[in-house]
């Protein structure tokens, strides 16, 4: 019975890539700022290669990695979240996806004003914890919806949860989610509820994405489609609009995400289990928190043996990022244009180092190729 947990650090990138400056990037390496903490220790993921990998300057270099493992360069326009898990899956975008610096249209607006009912506050680019701080009195007092985006291609919608019911929030996503297509398709419409009262105010966990359709076919749709199990943990069924996906749970944070992963591997199935760890990316990269970046990523590696240990004859541990997220690049707080790392363990993987690949896609021809399945998109598997 074959299995592979592919694990997604969200945000975990290694390095600038050779274009990183058109994207305002320049300079920016998320594992060199992370391992400047007192708090970084990652022996385990030393040991599998994570210091050998082409242009890693931090940490020490280990004689015999025990993984195979493999720089990976993002073929795809853009450093989100969705084109990177995308890319991943097999999908090269040959544009990115849109973001409103200045804001979104009157017509996107107006449209949606005119299926809530309700008015609009903020459009702009802002903190998701300042935006409800600012504009959350208004909100409360007048009914209308807080609208703001960021760096990234999304159209978030916050609301008090006595004032927007939760559901109701989030039926309101599904109308701005059918309004976002085509040119103003945003890679994800985000619900973000709040409590709280008179300027104090606490997002809840009960955020929730709304994601465009993937474009074409994924290696999770040809998984599906021959019969194996996909299993998604965290905001994996929301990036891919629960396409491909046959079994799903959401996650309030890291420390669940590998509870529920080190769960799936008790469990009997075959297919793939593909886990997103999100706080290293909202938690700390976003907001230039190394220390807290750096501690996350010590409580994974101190996790990592367990997660090995669990592993049987047949299964795969995969272990890779969607794009950067560099916490001690002050110039910004948005993702980083920034290669990624790629560590593949299994007692039947023979530990090499591949060097440089070009792109993510190599990923979801990998997992293809070990189920036998020929890829239908541009990857070259590296069993």
């Amino acid at each position: 019975m074959k299995r592979i947990f592919l694990i997604v650090l969200d945000s975990f990138g290694i390095g600038e890539m050779e274009d990183a400056a058109e994207y305002g990037d320049k300079g920016t390496n998320t594992l060199r700022s992370v391992s400047s903490s007192a708090y970084f220790h990652m022996p385990n993921m030393g040991k599998m290669g994570l210091f050998n990998l082409d242009g890693v300057n931090s940490g020490e270099k280990v004689e015999q990695p025990t993984a195979r493992i493999a720089r990976m360069k993002e073929a795809s326009k853009g450093k989100d979240t969705t084109i990177g898990h995308w890319e991943i899956a097999g999908i090269i975008s040959k544009k990115p996806l849109p973001t409103y610096p200045n804001g979104f249209p009157e017509e996107v607006l107006d449209a949606f004003s005119r299926m809530t009912g309700r008015g609009v506050l903020c459009n702009l680019p802002y903190s998701g914890t300042e935006v409800i701080k600012d504009y959350g009195d208004e909100h409360v007092k007048t009914g209308k919806l807080i609208v703001y985006t960021s760096a990234d291609s999304v159209f978030q919608i916050a609301a008090h949860e006595d004032v927007v019911p939760v559901e109701t929030l989030y039926e309101y996503c599904r109308m701005a989610r059918e309004i976002l297509q085509g040119e103003h398709g945003v890679g994800r419409v985000i619900a973000r509820p709040f409590i709280g009262a008179d300027g104090n105010y606490t997002r809840t966990p009960k955020r929730h994405d709304f994601s465009l359709e993937p474009p074409a076919v994924t290696m999770l749709d040809q998984l599906k489609e021959a019969g194996k199990t996909v299993i998604s943990v965290g905001k994996i069924k929301d990036i891919f609009a629960g396409k491909g996906i046959t079994e799903f749970t959401y996650t309030k944070g890291n420390e669940e995400g590998i509870a529920k992963t080190l769960e799936y591997l008790d469990k009997d199935f075959e297919g793939l289990c593909f886990v997103n760890l999100v706080d290293y990316d909202m938690l700390y990269g976003h907001r230039n928190d190394i220390d807290g970046y750096a501690k996350a990523l010590a409580y994974f590696d101190d996790k990592l043996p367990e997660i090995c240990g669990k592993l049987r004859e047949d299964d795969i541990l995969m272990i890779t990022a969607d794009h950067g997220c560099d916490p001690g690049y002050t110039v910004s707080t948005d993702h980083s244009r920034e290669h990624t790392p790629f560590l593949m363990y299994g007692t039947k993987i023979e530990p090499e180092n591949l060097g440089t690949r070009n792109t993510f896609a190599d990923i979801g021809a990998t997992v293809l190729d070990y189920f036998d399945i020929r890829p239908e998109f541009t990857g070259i598997s590296m069993l």
